[in-house]
């Protein structure tokens, strides 16, 4: 039984192990295996054919040579989803709520956007550190500016979506504990809880499938920029 609001965030565990990439992993079991035949069924349909637009749709705006990121961009994509969508169950650990996991899928990925950049066009790279036609005196300061502006994208791609997430959570947590007590005292008022809880619940399945995909797409644009 959770001790306060904030308990359902805590990592589980087993033996003294957390279990955060045990409940990461255990998304990849969801995903259908097409297996080697003439005619798919249609779960094998459906699913290729989301994948395909959602492939398409996050790598329209990058070059040609960054499309060698398509399998790993999408693939993420999916887990993220995956994982928002099964932490929205009663009981269910959300791993994507947990900022050190955000930050350990986004960090190394804006990272490696960044050394591409530097290693491909390193002086297109670092020109984005200081606009044209920017006044001599203002000229450390842009720099200083620009620079943080872009060391804060992985922190701020980990904290905008452990933020959407927590939120959501803490709404249905506080909404149901209040239809929940209210059963005993107003029926009506319990009743008019319950449909927003339910309305509320749509919206999160909602913004766990938007925030995965603003996770990637953000990543695409990082890519575009330095490819």
């Amino acid at each position: 039984m959770n001790l306060n609001l904030f308990d359902q965030f805590l990592v589980p565990q087993l033996l003294g192990m957390p279990l955060l990439i045990p409940a990461m992993l255990l998304t990849t079991v969801l995903i259908y295996n097409p297996q080697d035949r003439w005619l798919s069924n249609p779960l094998t349909t459906l699913q290729s054919w989301l994948i395909a637009k959602a492939t398409k749709q996050i790598m329209t705006p990058v070059n040609k040579p960054g499309h060698k990121w398509s399998l790993m961009l999408i693939s993420l994509l999916t887990m993220l989803i995956l994982n928002n969508l099964l932490g929205l169950l009663p009981y269910t650990f959300t791993p994507t709520t947990q900022l050190s996991m955000n930050m350990a899928l986004a960090l190394p990925l804006w990272l490696a956007t960044v050394l591409i950049g530097l290693r491909n066009k390193p002086t297109s790279s670092l020109a984005h550190l200081l606009p044209e036609g920017t006044p001599t005196p203002l000229i450390p300061i842009l720099i200083l500016i620009e620079t943080i502006s872009l060391l804060i994208r992985p922190i701020a791609l980990a904290v905008r979506l452990t933020a959407n997430l927590t939120a959501g959570h803490l709404l249905l947590h506080l909404i149901s504990t209040a239809a929940l007590s209210l059963m005993t005292t107003s029926t009506l008022l319990a009743g008019l809880t319950l449909i927003i809880l339910t309305l509320l619940m749509l919206l999160e399945i909602a913004v766990a499938m938007i925030q995965a995909y603003v996770f990637t797409l953000l990543l695409s644009l990082y890519l575009q920029e330095n490819v």
